[in-house]
């Protein structure tokens, strides 16, 4: 008997009706002739707690950290015991196990501890499965791999869960037993992704407190020209007190040329056009989706999560989701316009937008070299009934679809004109843009583009006809929300202050992974480290005294964005397992060393005193004013 062991029940049943014959059920498996599919219920085995090893440990001692493990050991989820029962009887039958786990790093560990925990001594195979759709199934089914080859991602795998054991056990221990002392009477949380993303947010929301704003002065002249009218702005030269952008910090020099302004004539000194074209955007990555998903329709990061399980899983109307992919495979470009006609055919906006498709344009999505495990999001091609999904089901499924379908579309093509007048002795400038060709642009807005410059010529006359001044002030940063602490933690080099450092992350970039990032978010905010205010995510008070009351290297992103780096080496075979988890003990022993108790204490009595940071942040930012002797404003 073949046993293919797949990583949930939707997988299974998708595999099972993908073979000749009609699937038989029996206790937690699906029998098609000689093939018998079985699955795990997500992870049906987990890190077994400190006291499997010692039943002195699980009692929580400073003296008795860090706790290491000699010989790593694996325990049933306690919902989880049956299923297990299940796949060991069925293996005593097997002459061949199939390793049917979803193609990422944690799909492989899955199910690959499962065949390793219950002793399967026989051959395994790899089956990978992006799309849950019959025809795609078979395909994968036909293209089976030796499991061998994907070892070492499963060791990558492993070394994850054993080190993040490591890190989160002791120092969530040392710090929620130093909390006990400073008077906190609850756990103090910390792991190895989730406390650096924390930090993320407290360090912003400390921007946001701390932030002083200084005002500056912007004044604008509307000028007549010889084919209409237009907005240009003073670019007041360093006689002037400027800042490092350029903006002028004194009102006097503006409010003294505006009453000169109105009637004097002037010229056209410099005239630039350049025509640009932008290609569409790529295909969807999850993490990509998660932040276009929070900005267009204020989706958290994990509802859109759960969203593309429920479009993948009952639905089928996509591919694999938790990729961290933007292409697609070449052999896909082929069937595009059939897979793309039978998804979008029955919804008005989907079939408005295939409509003005041309298959025969290929765009760089399509590249076998960028397709690792897994490739882009996209449609399967079964017809999607949108009237009959959840709202925001149907939202993200258009999301996806569109932006394959724009692959199919020509770039957009803008025309880009800057002018450079000289009105009394200084200069004015005025910027603009012409769409020459809308190409996809369409598919993604339909708001009016600003309208463009008139048409100018080098040298031509001018007139103010009006001019004001407006006082500015500099706005804080903007508070993390749901999309930009995603494309936070994609892009991590950008928080990391090391040039040395920042410049290895960016070919490395990411903390955690597509799978876990809007599952980091919701614990944080489920252990009460971070609240949501409408979209904004802020840290609480706990959160920002955690934060506080660690070293500052456990708050930052360059341990684990590192550790990320070691482990992606070790799926490469570029790495060995046990140097990267030997520098770890290393690096807890002396990370243990500064737990302290008045430290903790201090931290927790500074977050009580603080004010919150919205109410704070309530008079940044406010309305600008606008003075001088305009009457209305104009486009700029």
């Amino acid at each position: 008997m073949r046993l293919i062991i797949a990583e949930k029940p939707s997988l299974g049943r998708a595999i099972a009706d993908a073979l000749p014959g009609s699937p038989r059920r029996q206790d937690g498996a699906l029998v098609v002739g000689e093939t018998t599919v079985t699955w795990c219920l997500g992870h049906l085995l987990e890190q077994a707690p400190p006291d499997a090893y010692d039943p002195a440990l699980k009692q929580w001692r400073l003296d008795r950290l860090p706790i290491l493990p000699s010989r790593w050991k694996l325990m049933p989820r306690p919902k989880a015991r049956g299923q297990l029962a299940v796949i060991r009887k069925l293996l005593k039958d097997a002459r061949e196990v199939v390793h049917a786990g979803d193609p990422d790093r944690e799909g492989q560990l899955l199910v690959q501890e499962v065949i390793e925990h219950l002793g399967w001594k026989g051959p395994v195979s790899r089956l990978l499965v992006n799309d849950l759709n019959r025809p795609a199934v078979q395909r994968a089914l036909a293209r089976l791999e030796d499991n061998a080859r994907f070892d070492p991602l499963y060791r990558a795998a492993q070394s994850r869960a054993r080190a993040d054991w490591l890190y989160g056990i002791n120092l969530t221990r040392a710090w929620t037993v130093t909390g006990r002392q400073a008077g906190h009477d609850g756990v103090l949380s910390v792991g190895r992704v989730q406390t650096p993303v924390l930090g993320l947010v407290v360090r912003r929301d400390a921007e946001i407190r701390d932030f002083e704003p200084r005002p500056f002065f912007a004044l604008w002249a509307e000028l007549a020209v010889g084919r209409g009218r237009l907005r240009a702005w003073w670019q007041p030269g360093e006689v002037h007190p400027l800042d490092d952008q350029g903006r002028l910090l004194a009102r006097e020099p503006a409010a003294e040329l505006a009453e000169r302004l109105p009637g004097a004539q002037g010229r056209l000194t410099t005239l630039e056009r350049h025509e640009r074209r932008q290609a569409a955007p790529m295909p969807y990555s999850l993490s990509a989706l998660q932040v276009d998903a929070a900005r267009r329709h204020g989706l958290s990061a994990k509802a859109t999560l759960d969203i593309c399980q429920r479009l993948y899983e009952r639905h089928q109307l996509i591919t694999y989701p938790r990729s961290d992919c933007r292409y697609l495979p070449e052999e896909h470009f082929a069937s595009a316009r059939a897979t793309l006609e039978g998804a979008c055919g029955p919804d008005e906006s989907l079939g408005g937008w295939l409509a003005g498709a041309d298959f025969s344009r290929r765009s760089k999505a399509w590249n076998d070299k960028k397709v690792g495990a897994h490739h882009a999001l996209a449609p399967t091609g079964k017809p999607a009934d949108l009237a009959r999904l959840e709202k925001a089901e149907a939202d993200v499924f258009r999301m996806i679809a569109r932006n394959v379908l724009a692959q199919f579309y020509p770039p957009l093509a803008v025309r880009e004109v800057k002018a450079d007048f000289l009105i009394l002795d200084e200069h004015f400038r005025a910027k603009g843009q012409e769409v020459l060709d809308p190409g996809w642009k369409p598919l993604f807005t339909t708001r009016e583009e600003a309208p463009p410059l008139p048409t100018l010529d080098e040298g031509e006359a001018c007139r103010v006809e009006e001019s004001a001044v407006e006082d500015r002030e500099t706005r804080p940063p903007e508070p993390f929300n749901d999309a930009s602490l995603i494309k936070a933690m994609m892009n991590i080099a950008r928080y990391v202050d090391d040039p040395v450092v920042r410049r290895t992350l960016r070919e490395h970039d990411g903390l955690g992974t597509e799978a876990t990032r809007a599952g980091i978010i919701e614990t944080l905010l489920e252990r009460g480290y971070l609240v949501r205010q409408a979209r904004a995510l802020r840290a609480s008070r706990l959160g920002s005294a955690l934060i506080a009351s660690l070293p500052e290297a456990v708050g930052r992103p360059e341990r684990t964005a590192q550790w990320e780096q070691r482990l992606g080496a070790i799926a490469e075979q570029e790495d060995d397992p046990a140097p990267f988890l030997s520098a770890l003990i290393e690096d807890l022993r002396g990370l243990l060393d500064a737990a302290d108790a008045g430290r903790v204490r201090a931290a927790l009595d500074s977050a009580r005193g603080e004010q919150a940071p919205a109410a704070r942040g309530k008079r940044r930012g406010g309305p600008r004013r606008r003075t001088g002797t305009t009457r209305r404003p104009r486009r700029s």
